[in-house]
């Protein structure tokens, strides 16, 4: 099996680079972005999130390339990348009804939710009868019973919980948490007996969010298991080396006619500037090899196909935010350089002590100074960077922080009672506001 560490490897296409670091943005523009439409502000390069789409498609040619629509919902974000052909999945009601209305046809949405709350449910199975290729993924023989109740006979995915888990943070780690998918142990019952009353498609699991080069192992681990737990599946007189109590099987087991074995996505982006990416052709390579052949049931040589969902490597670097320095304190050992933009617009930092490059763009060639860049929010984690050197801030000054079209916009609050920021969107020569700036009146909207 090959080993996927970084793009040294493999040199990437000069049009198309493995990441777009913070300094290959245009400086000049993003200041004039940030003078038309103030601050905060998200920045979204539609351009970028294409490149991404296509990569991924290069690198998964024979796979089903599901966007994780959780990473960012934005309406242009997933009408780029409908039209660059990935589909869709999604975890909750909301944002099955956003890429609804994005354009997506019914049988490219997966709909892949934990503990469904009836009400999105209910709106699942509404969409299902208007879009009948709809594909509902399960994580447990309860939402199944709940499902059947509601009238639905359609198809299904059954989320498998391989015992396997990584991701840059032990909140996003889900392949060996309890809360998400089937035991191992049991999927093969759950199956089979989902089987029985709708049209079982695939069976699915996730490691984790943002695995890194260091986490493959685990990755290759989780996609050799569902290997096997789907072998056991499609020809259960042939179970081949499965052993776990997962591929177990009887005589009279009927094989079970799977479309898909979907491995989740959870690719890492180099967020530090010294982070190489991921080679991502030889993480491919070994998804393939790690998985290995499936056969199809109707014997006719076709294969089961790998299903993956990327969310951060879309549109993690197609992202950044924008904000403006309100307050210079120098103090003993570091200058703390208060910015308009808080944990509210920015989550990341706060609650996953996620690093995220800043860049002073209105810095010119001003020497670098360590700064800690804190937000407005009266939190002590309301900090985006601590004696970090950063080209001498002063009052006005425009900073960028980079990597954050992933998980930014989609985590942002309205606590402390703060309008959440304005999104521009970038294509070509176009910038247009995507989202408006919230305003006081806002909050107090739904009140009565």
């Amino acid at each position: 099996m090959s080993d996927p560490t970084t793009e040294a490897a493999s040199p990437a296409n000069d049009d198309n680079p493995a990441v777009r670091r913070l300094a290959d943005w245009d400086a000049d523009r993003l200041q004039a972005i940030a003078r038309e439409h103030d601050t905060p502000l998200y920045v979204v390069d539609l351009d970028r999130v294409r490149e991404n789409c296509a990569r991924l498609r290069d690198a998964f040619p024979d796979a089903d390339v599901r966007y994780a629509v959780k990473a960012h919902t934005g309406q242009a974000v997933l009408e780029t990348v409908r039209e660059a052909g990935l589909d869709a999945e999604c975890a909750s009601a909301g944002e099955l009804d956003r890429v609804l209305a994005a354009g997506f046809p019914g049988d490219r949405v997966h709909y892949t939710a934990v503990n469904p709350p009836a009400r999105d449910l209910d709106y699942a199975v509404s969409a299902w009868n208007e879009e009948p290729g709809l594909t509902v993924t399960v994580g447990a023989a309860d939402t199944l019973d709940r499902l059947a109740e509601r009238g639905y006979d359609g198809r299904v995915c059954v989320r498998v919980n391989p015992g396997v888990g990584a991701g840059h943070h032990e909140k996003v780690r889900t392949g060996a948490d309890v809360k998400f998918g089937v035991p191992y142990d049991r999927a093969t019952q759950v199956v089979r007996e989902a089987d029985e009353r709708f049209e079982v498609v695939g069976i699915h699991a996730h490691a984790g969010s943002g695995i890194d080069a260091g986490q493959l192992d685990s990755h290759r681990e989780l996609v050799s298991r569902m290997g096997d737990l789907a072998r056991s599946l499609v020809t259960p007189d042939d179970a081949g080396a499965a052993t776990d109590d997962a591929a177990a099987t009887t005589d009279d087991a009927e094989p079970v006619d799977l479309e898909y074995v979907d491995v989740g996505g959870g690719f890492g982006v180099p967020y530090e500037e010294s982070d190489p990416p991921l080679d991502l052709a030889a993480v491919a390579d070994a998804t393939r090899s790690a998985l290995g052949p499936v056969p199809r049931v109707d014997g006719d040589g076709t294969e089961v196909t790998l299903a993956v969902e990327p969310g951060r490597y879309v549109v993690a670097d197609a992202g950044l935010l924008l904000t403006r320095v309100n307050t210079v304190k120098p103090t003993a050992e570091e200058t703390v350089v208060g910015v308009d933009a808080g944990m509210t617009d920015l989550l990341r930092p706060a609650m996953y002590d996620a690093y995220h490059p800043i860049r002073n763009l209105s810095g010119g060639d001003r020497d670098e100074i360590p700064v800690t860049v804190a937000g407005p929010i009266c939190e002590s984690a309301d900090v985006f960077s601590t004696k970090r050197p950063l080209a001498t801030p002063e009052r006005g000054d425009v900073l960028a922080i980079g990597i954050a079209g992933a998980y930014g916009y989609e985590m942002a609050s309205q606590y402390n009672s703060r309008p959440r920021p304005a999104e521009v969107a970038l294509e070509d020569d176009d910038a247009r506001v995507v989202r408006r700036r919230e305003t006081l009146a806002d909050l107090t909207e739904v009140e009565r």
